[in-house]
């Protein structure tokens, strides 16, 4: 009797990547004040589209694939991105009371900074693209989350600047996968970590 032939399921962490890259770029130009604070509103639709259900697919993709790190992931930080949308969404409207919330806000941040630092440990047994994907993520939480508890403004700044880094590379990957799948050999250099 003949083996049946497993089926072969596309790559669902380029859509994942460019999800939360974009998403993330365009975030972290207002907070590096590169474009007005009054456009972030604009992130809202982007990041329940594209950094959350866009991600939130490519996870549930990377369950059937196998891959816990990717599940893991692109589950998470679509969850972020909703997390986001619903602050300016209900916050804007008055639906909830954000007036003394700047330090939960700011803890919560805190908080996605070490989830994503225990996230980048694995990524030193992936290629050195997510390695810099997560290296940066990890620092612009913690400045954004810092910027707030602190009262320091120039902070969050910093986190808008190190969070650009961090989508444009995220990006990069994304189309780094992409390209190499299309083409069935390495064309865009991802680089395994030099650790191993």
């Amino acid at each position: 009797m003949a083996d049946e032939a497993k089926p072969v399921f596309a790559n669902p962490a380029p859509l994942g990547l460019a999800g939360f890259g974009l998403t993330t770029v365009i975030l972290s130009l207002v907070n590096a004040g590169l474009l007005p604070h009054g456009g972030e509103p604009v992130v809202l639709p982007l990041a329940f589209a594209f950094g959350g259900l866009a991600q939130m697919i490519a996870g549930i993709l990377e369950f059937r694939t196998g891959n816990t790190f990717g599940m893991t992931a692109f589950i998470s930080y679509a969850a972020f991105w909703w997390w986001f949308a619903f602050l300016l969404l209900l916050g804007g409207n008055h639906i909830l009371d954000l007036s003394q919330a700047g330090s939960t806000i700011g803890m919560a941040l805190m908080v996605w900074g070490v989830f994503t630092l225990y996230m980048w440990i694995s990524t030193f047994r992936l290629n050195k693209a997510l390695w810099w994907v997560f290296l940066t993520l990890w620092i612009t939480y913690f400045l954004l989350g810092l910027g707030i508890l602190l009262g320091m403004p120039i902070l969050s700044q910093s986190g808008g600047y190190i969070g650009l880094v961090c989508g444009t590379i995220a990006l990069y990957t994304s189309f780094g996968v992409v390209t190499n799948a299309t083409f069935g050999k390495p064309v865009i250099p991802l680089g395994p970590y030099s650790g191993g």
